[in-house]
C-alpha cells in the first residue's frame, strides 16, 4: 500500500464522516475506492473528491447535484465543472438568501412575543 493511500478507518478520521456516511456516499457512486478484498482504499483522488463533497454540504447542495457536478469533470473537463459550479452556486445563493430572510422574521417575530410576555409578567 502506498503512503498516500488511506483505509476506511483513517478516511472516516481525516474527514470527521461516520462509516455509515463513507459507505452511502460509496454506493450512490461519489466516491470509487480501491478495493483489495473486503478492505477499501482511498487515494488522493477520493480525498479530494470528498473534500469537495463536504464543502458542497457545508453550502447547502443537495448529493445528486453534487454528484453530477463530479461527473461533469470525468466527461468534460474543467471549463464546464467550472460553468456549472456557478449555475448551482447561483441558485443555491438565491435559496439561502431566501433561508436568512425566513429566519430574520423569526427571530424578529420570536424577540417581539418575548418581549410582550416579559413585560406582561413585570
Amino acid at each position: 500500500m502506498s503512503d498516500s493511500r488511506l483505509s476506511f478507518k483513517e478516511m472516516c478520521a481525516k474527514f470527521d464522516v461516520t462509516p455509515r456516511t463513507l459507505r452511502y456516499y460509496e454506493y450512490i457512486e461519489l466516491l470509487q475506492p480501491d478495493r483489495e478484498g473486503r478492505a477499501r482504499f482511498y487515494g488522493p483522488r477520493e480525498s479530494a473528491r470528498m473534500s469537495l463533497i463536504l464543502r458542497g454540504r457545508k453550502y447547502g447542495f443537495q448529493l445528486e447535484d453534487i454528484r453530477q457536478w463530479l461527473l461533469i469533470y470525468e466527461k468534460e473537463g474543467t471549463d464546464a465543472q467550472a460553468q456549472a459550479f456557478i449555475e448551482m452556486a447561483d441558485r443555491q445563493m438565491v435559496e439561502l438568501e431566501s433561508q436568512l430572510e425566513q429566519l430574520q422574521e423569526a427571530i424578529h417575530e420570536l424577540k417581539t412575543l418575548r418581549d410582550e410576555t416579559a413585560a406582561n409578567l413585570a
